[in-house]
């Protein structure tokens, strides 16, 4: 495969085929974002409306202690989640990795491109397993009830210290700029994309992990912390002063953690 260059590229595929794929990705992403809002995904124990699923700590509580069945459907709706608000910083990831295709029918393209997509969804489902693991050492719900302040507060050191870290910087790079990693590591195929797009979609939990966990501790379905966390890592990825902004965030972390900290010990 040959390397060319992005104008090139863009110019060689011409100006209708990549518009697809955004369409495509901003189409599913808002179909997730309204499945998330009007709560059309079913959880055992939300029959109330759904009044605890914002609570820190909630749905994970509410999945716990319904068995299988309530993983599963926890698994499905952190599936969800994550499409809604990892896609549409995802666009340009998925847009390069359709120009790097060559020599195959729209068919073949378009299974190819279905096959990345797919992994990369599936990998960030897989994450779900995580809160799920942690809730049930450690329950976030209860922690949060007799100390909110020192729960968030030590979640925001975490981020800060994360997003401060070198390592962060690494990952942020790689999702800022996918066009290199997909050249290097190209495989053909439809396996290939599916391999590719699971490497990438550790490059994009390295970057964002530490966002989503302290999601999990102010409520995972907390539509208004979904929102802010999808504006954050969407502009670190798609923006210029994205990784000033990954900065600024780590030291508004630091200072708000501290303000917590302290005011829950007085």
């Amino acid at each position: 495969m040959g390397t060319p260059g992005a104008g090139a590229t863009g110019r060689r595929f011409g100006r209708q085929s990549v518009p697809l794929v955004v369409l495509a990705t901003y189409g599913i992403a808002l179909l997730a974002w309204v499945a998330v809002v009007t709560r059309w995904l079913p959880m055992p124990g939300a029959g109330n409306g759904g009044t605890g699923m914002s609570a820190p700590g909630g749905p994970e509580a509410m999945a716990l202690s319904n068995g299988l069945s309530g993983i599963v459907l926890y698994l499905v709706m952190w599936a969800v989640m994550m499409v809604a608000m990892m896609y549409p910083s995802s666009v340009p990831l998925f847009g390069l990795y359709y120009q790097t295709l060559d020599g195959t029918t729209r068919l073949g393209k378009a299974t190819r491109v279905g096959a990345f997509m797919g992994t990369y969804a599936l990998v960030w489902a897989l994450t779900g397993v995580v809160p799920l693991v942690v809730n049930a050492v450690f329950p976030v719900a209860t922690v949060a009830r007799e100390q909110s302040g020192l729960l968030v507060g030590g979640a925001l050191f975490l981020l800060a210290v994360y997003q401060l870290s070198p390592y962060k910087n690494r990952c942020l790079k790689h999702c800022r700029t996918p066009l290199g990693f997909l050249i290097e590591y190209h495989q053909p195929g439809v396996r290939g994309a599916a391999r590719m797009s699971a490497r990438f979609s550790t490059y994009c939990i390295g970057c964002c992990w530490a966002l989503f966990a302290l999601l999990v501790v102010v409520g995972s379905m907390n539509v208004l912390w979904m929102g802010a966390i999808t504006l954050v890592l969407s502009v670190e990825r798609l923006f210029e002063w994205g990784e000033w902004l990954a900065k600024g965030v780590g030291v508004v972390s630091a200072v708000a953690g501290a303000v917590l900290v302290v005011a829950s010990m007085l």
